[in-house]
């Protein structure tokens, strides 16, 4: 049900010249291949960076991780008033 026949290929190519011309296919042919050719060379360089990032981590995994900080004691804060709502304070005045 789903195969291509020849006859749908004929028909598909002769909707194709009516809607755009004769003239204007193959330049559409060949922007569309220009087009491919860029999508193809983007994907592989994403490719790519993925696996130098992979490879960059794994090599960075060897690194041993800091040993932890003893925190000190922070002086006691003095008490924080709580924030006032703007509207509340004009109705008071």
């Amino acid at each position: 049900m789903g195969a291509l026949k020849p006859w749908h290929i004929a028909v598909l190519v002769v909707v194709l010249i009516l809607l755009f011309g004769a003239k204007r296919l193959p330049d559409a042919a060949r922007s569309l291949g220009r087009s491919l050719r860029i999508i193809k060379a983007e994907t592989k360089s994403l490719h790519d960076d993925d696996r130098d990032l992979a490879e960059k981590a794994d090599a960075q995994s060897g690194y041993q991780p800091l040993p932890p900080q003893q925190q000190q004691f922070a002086q006691p804060q003095q008490p924080v008033a709580p924030p006032v709502d703007p509207v509340q304070r004009v109705r008071e005045n």
